[in-house]
């Protein structure tokens, strides 16, 4: 583990040896243990000699030894041990850097790749993997090393590392480091690397994949490349690009380049206009599985104070600020929602509002181009939060006042007595179609949040062009119970104070918005759902999701810029 402060590859290398004990029991002179667990010096010779060492090799190549190879070891440090017991002399300090061909110090707090490597005359392979190493001085590198490994660490310039690198190297390792921008380009010729047949910039901030591959271009031995985890790896025509650039390339992030592949991208190296349009994401919204049952409201009754309850449910995710392509709903921003955060700029998108059903399918697909890749890799990173998002508007009957309401019947009254004799039953029928339908007041919606998840997005940034899952929101959470209305509010809902104070009832209402509402205005009287009170267990709320990065397809559907994205749907659609 690493150290509270840093430290050179020398200082850590000596307490590498340490840990392996050298030159204590069962290696080097050591002591044999007695019966007391104490160590004894016995005379070496003869057979009694070699059985010590048989027995001592024993010790160190059993698994459950306590003498067993230390975490973090590899073979090497196993043959070092072992020659340590059968030729002592030969691991004394001045003589041990010889027998490295491999060093591996992995999570040691390593800051300085300092002179003392120097002293490994014949290293061949160097790993320094997970340290705090922020700049490399290629001087103190041995000028035998074939690989040289920096992964998760600190590197943000390869000015000093290619000054003067050793001239075999074969592989550099560079994954999960702080490379950004296009100066970092220049120090990727065949003069510092002659020899590189591998090069892993994965996982860095690269944006310029054009400056970068005309650089890459001029590594003649140059046959394996990881670029994937970069801002410009996210390019709908990366991969094309990079094949048609480079054609000495076998593979690219991990995956082989096959002739069909190389057949399939021809021309789109003569093409870096394409690169300028950014990246393309699609999002598809399926099923939803697990809403609350919210019953069917009871007809309503005009001496009574019901409400109407109309509900609809829709899923929101959230999206790097993005250009949509059609014309996206944008909901609220994330600031607005707390359970779960999301890198800054993200924006929140709904699906169409749609009836309760279970399941309920959505059907949405909506596609995303986004300019911003260093924005987008980090909402990648992140992820999205889906929620499922309850609206729900009550209803209410629209109350005549009192006054308005006596002078309508004593009108009804007079024409009663003038034409008491048409009372057949044709007229009956007239008056019911003279009737208006009654009139409705709808409160402001009253939105719940049902379930909430974060969905990993991370294979997108590797190899994987498509996340499908089936999120699980948990169980749905529960409506909180109406309150009763207050006198003044059944006032104000009948309409007795509205000659009195007109602007009050509906001013104080608006001014509650949802929080008033959630609370429950008057009553709602709505049955209880099938499972309600027969003990059976709510299901778990789901959702059907997927998010596609869209890739370029074949250079034939490339020569329409126009139709990327139908072309991209032709090569592979998401079902």
């Amino acid at each position: 583990m690493a150290g509270p402060g840093g430290r050179s590859a020398s200082a850590a290398f000596r307490e590498h040896l340490r840990r392996l004990g050298l030159h204590e029991f069962p290696c080097g002179a050591g002591g044999r243990v007695g019966a007391g667990g104490s160590g004894q010096q016995r005379p070496r010779g003869g057979a009694e000699d070699e059985e010590s060492r048989e027995a001592r090799t024993e010790l160190l190549r059993c698994r459950h030894s306590p003498w067993a190879l230390p975490p973090g070891c590899g073979p090497e440090d196993q043959r070092l041990r072992l020659l340590a017991v059968r030729a002592p002399g030969l691991v004394r300090d001045t003589d041990v850097f010889l027998f490295f061909r491999v060093l591996r110090l992995v999570d040691q707090g390593v800051d300085e790749v300092d002179e003392g490597l120097l002293r490994f005359q014949r290293l061949e392979e160097l790993v320094l993997s997970a340290n705090r190493i922020s700049t490399v001085a290629s001087a103190n590198l041995p000028g035998t090393l074939k690989v040289l490994e920096l992964c998760g660490n600190a590197v943000s310039d390869l000015r000093d590392l290619c000054s003067r690198p050793p001239p075999p190297l074969q592989h550099l390792g560079l994954g999960h480091n702080r490379l950004r921008g296009a100066a970092q380009h220049g120090c990727l010729t065949a003069d510092s690397w002659p020899n590189l047949v591998s090069l892993d910039l994965s996982f860095n901030a690269l944006t310029d994949l054009l400056g970068l591959v005309s650089k890459l271009a001029g590594l003649q031995k140059l046959r394996v490349l990881l670029l994937q985890g970069n801002p410009l790896a996210l390019l709908a025509a990366y991969r094309g690009f990079v094949v048609d650039s480079l054609p000495r390339l076998r593979v690219l992030d991990d995956v082989h380049i096959g002739p069909d592949e190389r057949h399939r991208y021809r021309g789109l190296a003569a093409r870096p206009e394409l690169l300028a349009r950014g990246a393309r994401v699609a999002v598809h919204v399926g099923a939803v599985r697990g809403l609350p049952a919210p019953g069917a409201p009871e007809p309503l009754d005009a001496g009574a104070d019901v409400a109407v309850v109309a509900r609809s449910y829709s899923v929101t995710y959230e999206f790097a600020a993005s250009e949509d392509v059609g014309s996206p709903e944008v909901c609220a921003s994330p600031r607005e929602r707390q359970p779960l955060a999301t890198p800054v700029g993200a924006q929140v998108h709904a699906t169409p509002a749609k009836p309760w059903a279970d399941p309920m399918d959505c059907g949405y697909r909506r596609e995303h181009a986004a300019p911003d890749l260093v924005g987008l890799k980090a909402f990648l990173e992140a992820g999205t939060i889906l929620s499922v998002v309850e609206e729900k508007v009550l209803s209410w009957p629209l109350v005549v006042d009192t006054d308005e309401t006596a002078v309508k019947k004593g009108k009804a009254g007079r024409g009663l007595q003038h034409g008491a004799e048409d009372t057949g039953p044709g007229d009956k029928q007239k008056k019911k179609q003279r009737e208006k339908p009654r009139e409705l007041r709808s409160d402001p919606p009253i939105r719940r949040t049902l379930g909430t998840g974060r969905v990993s997005l991370q294979a997108l940034l590797t190899t994987e062009a498509l996340v499908a899952t089936v999120c699980d929101l948990g169980i749905p959470t529960a409506e909180e119970p109406p309150r009763p209305l207050s006198p003044e509010e059944k006032d104000r809902r009948k309409g007795k104070n509205k000659s009195k104070k007109p602007k009050e009832g509906r001013g104080s209402e608006a001014s509650q918005g949802t929080a008033t509402s959630a609370k429950g205005k008057g009553k709602t009287k709505e049955p209880a759902g099938p499972d309600e009170g027969r003990g059976v267990p709510p299901a778990p709320l789901t959702v059907q999701f997927q998010m596609q990065l869209l890739r370029w397809p074949a250079a034939a559907e490339a020569q329409q810029p126009a139709s990327a994205a139908a072309a991209v749907a032709a090569a592979g659609k998401v079902h």
